[in-house]
């Protein structure tokens, strides 16, 4: 439940309450409420502000996972996979986009402006086997060139996963990684 709360939102409701109350001690006279308003407050405050620019929101899934499905990812899914799905289903701080190192070190990002943009995901069933599938907004990045990369894609996320590469619409990728049972 903490992995969905932002926490920069939460640092500025807790700092502007603290400098309210400083300000508020500070007209009423009362020293020490005003030094605690003062010298927590403000800090949290700024460090809340800080967050929320550097913030990055978690990537919704694109389908509600049924309840094969999550019985097959306690049972099949790898630990990378687990790692994928936690991380990009968080709130980041201090990061361009989800998973834009992984996609630097493939080849797929050649700059900031033609990086692929993970736009969702979802757990599905193929063939028996737990699948994460991860959805990729690639205007820039053909599916030819994805499909280049599907041996490396493969040895990157780990022993034990098949990577299937689809292109469902235009300017579209789906990135499906698949424990091997």
């Amino acid at each position: 439940m903490l992995r969905k709360l932002p926490l920069g939102s939460v640092l500025l409701i807790v700092g502007g309450i603290l400098t309210l109350v400083g300000f508020v001690a500070y007209f009423q006279e009362r020293a020490t409420l005003n030094l605690v308003g003062f010298f927590y407050g403000i800090p949290i405050l700024l460090g809340g502000l800080a967050l929320r620019a550097a913030e990055l929101e978690p990537v919704p899934f694109t389908a509600l996972s049924s309840e094969a499905v999550l019985a097959l990812r306690e049972t099949q899914a790898t630990q990378t996979q687990n790692q994928v799905r936690k991380d990009v289903t968080r709130y980041r701080y201090g990061q361009e986009a989800h998973l834009d190192e992984t996609l630097e070190r493939l080849g797929l990002s050649p700059n900031d402006q033609q990086r692929p943009v993970l736009a969702g995901l979802r757990e599905e069933q193929r063939d028996g086997a737990y699948t994460l599938v991860l959805e990729f907004d690639s205007p820039f990045i053909p599916l030819e060139k994805w499909q280049e990369k599907q041996a490396k894609i493969e040895k990157f996320f780990g022993p034990s996963i098949h990577a299937e590469i689809t292109q469902p619409q235009d300017k579209r990728i789906e990135l499906a990684m698949i424990a091997e049972a």
